[in-house]
Order: structure tokens, then C-alpha cells, then sequence
């Protein structure tokens, strides 16, 4: 088993939740991690060196080392993954938008980090469902995500009506998101089933040109219902109760 001394950190890299922004929103402790390290795990090798050139526009690409981490990797290719951080080397993940690990395959190589005894460090930056539920005003002190619904008609409407349900037994907010392209059809169906007094948010481009964040009651959706495009969302059910 390696060692913290014989190993390097791990750093979990944010990166932007869109196309517009600059190195103004982050950390100056970020760019510094990039500016020192060469070696990354991200999903796609050609969206972390973008994001990585969008940070430090004079890094060196040709010097980075970077590894295929995403939702098929297993637990022994991340401990396989893991093994390249011995000798001291640091080491980053980057998502695709974000906080690495949340909504995000970045954990099965922290897990491996964690069996290995190597530091974890989070870096300070973005997270669209934080983002989301802080300007939402639901419950910020009980809340649930859920990832993706389902996507077969019957089977949503049933998550559909247990998230409401426990929304309104708990009052804890009920995170989750959707493929850009699928958003206004969960919108249709949200809005079908859901009680007319279900507090609905929807937060959409966070952080980006035309973003917002919006709580209202299904009525009130029902009366002016939004476009909501091919554009990055987060919806949160929460009850009318609190």
C-alpha cells in the first residue's frame, strides 16, 4: 500500500459550468495547481485541455499526461489509475463542468486515492446544484439528489410522484437534472403531474450570460411556461410547506 510520504495529492480540480468566464472565477490556488502539474484523469482528453489552456494559457499541453476516467471506469482500472501518483507526483481531476465527484465519475478514482492512503484535496469552484440550491430558497438543510430520472414515460411519472411525496413528508429539497436536449419534455411532465401548490425550481446557464434562477409554484409555471432549449438546467422540487 503506497503511503502519503511516497505519494503524491490528489486535487479535484473545478472548471466552468459553460463557455464564458476567465480565471477571475477561481482560486488563485487553481491556476497554481496547473501551472505545477502535468499529470490529469478527466473524461474526454480534449475538453480538460481546453479548460486547462482557459486557466493557464501558456501551459504546455504536449507535457501533460492525461487519463480516460468516466462512468465505465472500474474500481481496478482506478486503482491501476492511482498507481501513476506514486513517487511523489501530484495529480488533478477535471470534469467536464464543475466540481469533479459531484454529478460526476471522478469519484471511483477518489475511492482508489482514499484505499491508497494519497490526499484528497477539493479546490474551491463551481458546483451547479450547490449554485442551484442556495438561490432557490428551498431547503438547504435537508436536500436529496438524484441524479437522472428515468427515462421511459412510466417509470419518470412514478420518480416524478415520489419525489413530490417526500418532498411534502420531509420538506427536504429533491435535486436532479436531465440531458440538455430532454429538458422541456421533463418540464411537460413535471408540470403534469405535479400539485399545483409543488414549489418547482429552475436553475439554468449558471454562472453564464442569460442564467437564472427561478422557485415558483407549479401553477404559476403553468401560467407562463418557459423555453427551456438544449441549455445546462438543475430542478429542484421542494413543498409549499415550509
Amino acid at each position: 500500500m503506497s503511503t502519503v510520504e511516497e505519494s503524491g495529492t490528489l486535487y479535484l480540480l473545478p472548471v466552468w459550468l459553460g463557455e464564458a468566464g476567465g480565471v477571475e472565477q477561481l482560486p488563485p490556488e487553481n491556476i497554481a495547481v496547473v501551472e505545477r502539474t502535468t499529470l490529469y484523469f478527466a473524461e474526454h482528453e480534449k475538453t480538460a485541455r481546453q479548460m486547462l489552456r482557459r486557466m493557464v494559457p501558456a501551459i504546455e499541453l504536449p507535457a501533460l499526461e492525461i487519463h480516460r476516467l468516466d462512468k465505465n471506469t472500474d474500481r481496478a482500472e482506478a486503482d491501476e489509475l492511482i498507481k501513476l501518483m506514486r513517487n511523489g507526483r501530484d495529480a488533478a481531476i477535471v470534469s467536464e463542468a464543475g466540481m469533479p465527484g459531484i454529478a460526476d465519475p471522478g469519484a471511483v478514482l477518489v475511492a482508489a486515492a482514499h484505499r491508497a492512503g494519497i490526499d484528497v484535496v477539493s479546490l474551491i469552484g463551481p458546483s451547479s446544484l450547490f449554485l442551484a440550491l442556495a438561490a432557490s430558497g428551498l431547503n438547504g438543510q435537508r436536500f436529496t439528489f438524484h441524479g437522472y430520472l428515468p427515462v421511459k414515460p412510466y417509470e419518470r411519472k412514478v420518480a416524478i410522484g415520489r419525489l413530490e411525496q417526500d418532498a411534502r413528508r420531509t420538506g427536504a429539497a429533491q435535486l436532479f437534472i436531465e440531458t440538455p436536449y430532454r429538458n422541456d419534455a421533463l418540464l411537460k411532465d413535471l408540470l403534469d403531474q405535479l400539485g399545483p401548490s409543488t414549489l418547482l425550481t429552475i436553475a439554468i446557464d449558471l454562472t453564464q450570460p442569460g442564467g437564472s434562477t427561478i422557485t415558483r409554484s407549479i401553477g404559476e409555471w403553468r401560467r407562463s411556461i418557459p423555453l427551456l432549449g438544449k441549455r445546462p438546467a438543475v430542478l429542484i422540487i421542494g413543498s409549499s410547506a415550509r
